[in-house]
């Protein structure tokens, strides 16, 4: 009698199991590095526009002017376009500084439950959420 060389149903069964369980598990721990990576990127988008406006400063020796809560106007020739927050595709949030020129405060949510806030001061994380221009 000849023996039949392949593998079984029940082998092949629980081989796709297998991959199927490690591929769950790689797809659940990778949802904390996309988190990560997306609170980075709302870091960099901050330090980009502290930067710019710092640029801005220079030229016009007044801070970039915005009234709202958005910030959705480019950053004279330095910042164009503005950066959006990458999971709402919302600006981040800013406080009118209209009447204080000399002022400004930006600042993102992190998925984390902090703030990351940018100002004339530089940029900082924060607990709570800024309250006004002065930022913290």
């Amino acid at each position: 009698m000849l023996k039949q060389k392949g593998f079984t149903l029940i082998e092949l069964l629980v081989v796709i199991a297998i991959i199927g369980i490690l591929a769950s598990i790689v797809l659940v721990s990778l949802g904390g590095a996309r988190t990560k990576a997306r609170d980075a990127r709302r870091q960099s988008d901050i330090r980009q526009i502290v930067t710019a406006q710092e640029m801005y400063y220079g030229d016009t020796e007044v801070y970039y002017t915005e009234a709202g809560t958005e910030l959705v106007g480019p950053i004279g020739a330095y910042l164009s376009p503005v950066p959006k927050d990458p999971s709402t595709a919302v600006g981040y949030h800013w406080f009118d500084n209209t009447a204080k020129n000399q002022q400004f405060c930006i600042y993102a949510t992190l998925e984390g439950g902090k703030f990351f806030a940018g100002s004339n001061r530089g940029t900082k994380q924060l607990d709570l959420a800024p309250a006004n221009l002065d930022c913290w």
